[in-house]
């Protein structure tokens, strides 16, 4: 038997081709494994858009991933808050969102309405002042209300448009505020940013043991995947009452 081709997830049949094998998701192998739609919409093979990706990244100088195995835990408030601040240290940031299906970003930094404008140099961010630039899906909606029912395919294309084509110029920190799981739109991320170097993850939690289940297994992604894990942030860990006696 082969070799496997890439990455093999934690729970994986036990014969699994590897998430960059041509067959991934498809093969015999793949019969009843958990994974094997993400696997089979997955980028396969050599990617010749991977050289164009990393010149396109190459003036930015920290890429790092805010993740979460769930959802409602704070992930993009904590984005934002993360953004404004390296901003507010006279950093060059820029936050680019990947949540196709529920992009926040754009209505936390109070952004919604504004338009993509595009040029020579490829897709310009909308900027919240003057170092720190947004780029999400939601500034190509007609109304916030306006639901984005795509497939998985469609969702990896807008991916890797979103880091190829969009002019950053030079940045001192990206952050790439992330829908929950380790889905399509997580594998498509770490293959594009393979030629490109990423610093790591920082993944959300709260207290809760149904949520922090969840995060396990983003950090054991993390593992799997060989995305350095930069720390656990807990939300919501604790409750002030103002006035109680």
């Amino acid at each position: 038997m082969a070799a496997p081709q890439g990455d093999v997830p934690a729970d994986a049949n036990a014969h699994c081709p590897g998430t960059a094998a041509e067959g991934a998701g498809k093969a015999d192998g793949c019969k009843g494994c958990p994974n094997a739609a993400a696997c089979a919409s997955a980028p396969k093979g050599p990617d010749p858009d991977l050289v164009a990706i990393a010149e396109r990244l190459s003036g930015i100088k920290h890429k790092i991933l805010v993740l979460s195995g769930k959802g409602g835990v704070g992930k993009s408030t904590f984005s934002a808050q993360l953004a404004f601040a390296l901003a507010a240290a006279g950093k060059e940031v820029g936050l680019m969102d990947v949540d196709i299906c529920g992009p926040s970003i754009p209505k936390m930094l109070g952004l919604e309405g504004e338009e993509i404008h595009q040029s020579n140099m490829g897709w310009s961010p909308v900027y919240v002042n003057d170092n720190l630039g947004v780029m999400s899906i939601g500034f190509m909606l007609q109304s916030p209300d306006e639901a984005v029912v795509w497939r998985g395919p469609r969702k990896n294309g807008l991916i890797k448009q979103f880091m190829k084509d969009v002019n950053w110029g030079e940045l001192d920190y990206l952050i790439i505020d992330t829908p929950p799981g380790t889905s399509d739109e997580h594998i498509s991320i770490v293959q594009y940013l393979k030629s490109s170097s990423l610093d790591g993850a920082l993944v959300v939690t709260t207290p809760q043991e149904v949520a922090v289940a969840d995060v396990r297994k983003e950090v054991n992604f993390c593992k799997k995947t060989n995305i350095p894990c930069l720390g656990v942030v807990e939300n919501m860990s604790g409750l002030e009452q103002v006035g109680a006696p």
